[in-house]
């Protein structure tokens, strides 16, 4: 079998940058020490003139983003998610937010494939804050395609974008010609008619494989990359809940308040459905190693299938 392919977003996310650089002249990125990490590195090497290091201070690079965004700059900043969103949840709601910035916000080391780092670092709450803020657009790609894809159209489009990254390498799963990246709209991956599994992030390779192992025990499950969360693709997810009529969702977050609850509360005024959400239940994450931690929460493929033969039965 030919080797997959692997690599992790936040590269993605530093190679989008520096491809689009020469596209935008507008584009400003800021950092909170963390290039390395983030690799926001590869865009200060193309172009340093255009690549501020604010150091550790996230809350004051963010008013410098905003001052940028009224000067007619696209500023892209960036740090770890829980840093990105956790820290800054004030500047980004007040700063960017309130007044709707053209700012955008590149988040890495989301979720707990952080690993070792532990619980400090695993930031399983982002998308839940970020979804809160009026008028902030929220993307969480599942591959290297998809990330680039999305810091493209967040470059594109006028308005916030919180952009959610990861650390650990994941399969290349959107390598083919018909794919196509638009934000607010998620994308079918498989059609099934017995239940749906919609998931986002790293868990979209999980449902698929998941999907695969449920097909063996003869049941058909339809999947959907959610790659937007917020705005979620309605129409899509009505149409799949309304076919099968059991829903499940799987993300690397908690599931208050990430996608399976941005699903429950378009099912529940439109469609109910009965809901299945598998992500993280209502605790903090724990040092590991980033496969490890994935089984252990069953957000792998088999865990997934568990689960959903489990709702199902």
């Amino acid at each position: 079998m030919a080797d997959v392919k692997k690599i992790a977003t936040r590269e993605s996310y530093g190679n989008a940058l520096a491809e689009c650089g020469k596209d935008f002249p507008n584009l400003v990125v800021l950092d909170a020490d963390l290039a390395g990490a983030t690799k926001t590195g590869t865009f200060k090497k193309a172009f340093p003139d255009r690549f501020i290091d604010c150091g550790i201070a996230e809350c004051n690079m963010t008013g410098i983003a905003a001052g940028l965004a009224t000067c007619g700059k696209i500023p892209f900043i960036s740090s770890f998610a829980m840093f990105a969103a956790g820290r800054n949840f004030e500047q980004v709601r007040n700063s960017i937010g309130y007044p709707r910035l053209n700012v955008k916000i590149g988040a890495t080391h989301a979720g707990i494939t952080v690993g070792e780092d532990g619980a400090t670092h695993q930031c399983n709450e982002d998308v839940a804050l970020m979804r809160t803020i009026p008028g902030m657009t929220v993307i969480v790609p599942s591959d290297d395609i998809e990330a680039k894809a999305a810091v493209r159209a967040a470059l594109e489009m006028e308005g916030p974008v919180y952009l959610r990254f990861g650390r650990a390498a994941v399969p290349v799963i959107n390598e083919r010609d018909d794919y196509k990246f638009e934000i607010g709209k998620g994308v079918l991956l498989r059609e099934g008619k017995d239940v749906t599994i919609i998931a986002s992030g790293i868990c979209v390779e999980s449902a698929l494989g998941a999907a695969e192992k449920l097909a063996a025990d003869g049941i058909d499950a339809e999947v959907i990359n959610i790659h937007t969360i917020k705005p979620l693709d309605e129409e899509l997810v009505l149409a799949s809940a309304k076919k099968t009529g059991k829903v499940v969702t799987v993300e690397e977050h908690s599931v208050i308040g990430g996608l399976g609850s941005a699903v429950c509360d378009v099912l529940a005024e439109k469609a109910p459905t009965k809901v299945c959400k598998i992500g993280v239940y209502d605790r903090f994450g724990e040092s590991g190693p980033a496969a490890a931690l994935v089984e252990k929460y069953g957000l792998d493929a088999q865990g997934v299938y568990a689960k959903t033969k489990e709702f199902l039965a």
